[in-house]
């Protein structure tokens, strides 16, 4: 039985980048006779704490000792068949790690999700920002045997220096991702978003509209991942995420709302809200940008919007069409389930695997 690595900065089902991925497939790399072992960079204590505010001492304490974890890793590493990393080895300074790491074993897969070699922190860790190896990314693509990447835009990029790359979307599972949505106006409707306390502040670019909206048609907005989020003059409701409800928090939505900025690190997304709004049958407005052009077909799955004035009508239009919303609803069900499910990408991740194995 061949045996697989995977190392990732994360601890399992906690990161959108890990559990809306490469995670989802585990048992079917495992029912296909593979053995898998597993190294989070992060273990769960570090993780209940990484994101929050303050905490610095114990923060550099479970850093270094991770460091040391992930030193005493490198000895181990040529007991196993082949190694899968997901976005670093070690997290900060030089990619001295990395290539190491190439030396030491000929055999990896690298998973780069978002462009995270453009050096983005979050708020409770801006600090780190200038720490953060940015150069570890590109080290690490030129010399995995293979590169999985997640849009267009990003796989071209690597292509600069690894021309062995495979582009797989983020993927919902669809037998756990089940429609409820009745479509109807029976009740005032919920306008929904998911993200973290991060990514929250894209829904504040729609803050007038939505109060523009609000005016003229009543509705709740539902923040799902940021408890502190809140508007002034709209009804919300701003809840934590939570994963054992995330699927039924999400289906109380009845139009989801993906807005980015124009920036290039949005170009990296894989369009993962708008994914997990379409596979419970939600219909969905994103803007226009990135990989939301493959993930919904404007006027059919969803809506594509690029101004405030076209966001404020695509809202207006699936408030007062219920038939509309089912449509695409509808629509979008099926794209998710045809493209953009586990069931149809599983084989591609299997296929990865066993060319580099077999190399």
């Amino acid at each position: 039985m061949k045996k697989i690595l995977f190392i990732t900065p994360y601890p399992k089902d906690v990161a959108p980048s890990q559990r809306l991925k490469f995670e989802q497939y585990y048992s079917a790399i495992e029912k296909s006779n593979y053995d898998i072992s597993f190294d989070s960079f992060i273990d769960e204590e570090f993780w209940s704490f990484i994101y929050k505010e303050g905490n610095w001492i114990r923060k550099v304490s479970k850093t270094v000792k991770a460091y040391f974890r992930r030193f005493i890793l490198l000895f181990r590493l040529s007991k196993y068949d082949l190694i899968y990393i997901h976005l670093w080895y070690t997290p900060y300074g030089p990619p001295l790690f990395e290539r190491i790491v190439s030396l030491i074993h000929k055999r990896v897969i690298y998973d780069i999700d978002d462009m995270v070699f453009l050096g983005h922190s979050s708020s409770a860790n801006k600090l780190l920002m200038f720490l953060k190896g940015k150069n570890k990314m590109i080290s690490l693509m030129k010399t995995s045997n293979h590169v999985i990447t997640c849009t267009p835009h990003l796989d071209a990029f690597v292509r600069k220096y690894n021309t062995n790359t495979t582009d797989i979307s983020s993927t919902i599972n669809t037998e756990t991702y089940q429609p409820v949505n009745k479509y109807e106006n029976d009740n005032m409707l919920t306008i929904g978003w998911s993200g973290s306390h991060s990514t929250s502040k894209y829904v504040y670019l729609l803050k007038e509209v939505l109060l523009e909206v609000y005016k003229s048609h009543k509705f709740k907005l539902l923040v799902i991942g940021d408890p502190s989020f809140h508007i002034d003059g709209l009804d919300c409701e701003a809840i934590q995420w939570v994963e054992d409800s995330e699927v039924r928090d999400l289906q109380r939505i009845d139009i989801g709302i993906y807005p980015l900025p124009n920036e290039e690190w949005v170009l990296g997304k894989s369009g993962l809200k708008a994914l997990q709004y379409m596979a419970l049958g939600i219909p969905t407005i994103a803007s226009a940008i990135g990989a939301n052009y493959r993930v919904i077909e404007d006027g059919v799955s969803g809506t594509l919007v690029d101004s405030d004035e076209s966001w404020k009508k695509s809202i207006e239009n699936y408030i007062l069409n219920p038939s509309l919303r089912k449509e695409h609803g509808l629509e979008a069900r099926e794209r998710v389930e045809s493209l953009y499910s586990v069931k149809a990408n599983e084989s591609v991740y299997l296929e990865v695997i066993e060319k580099v194995i077999e190399s």
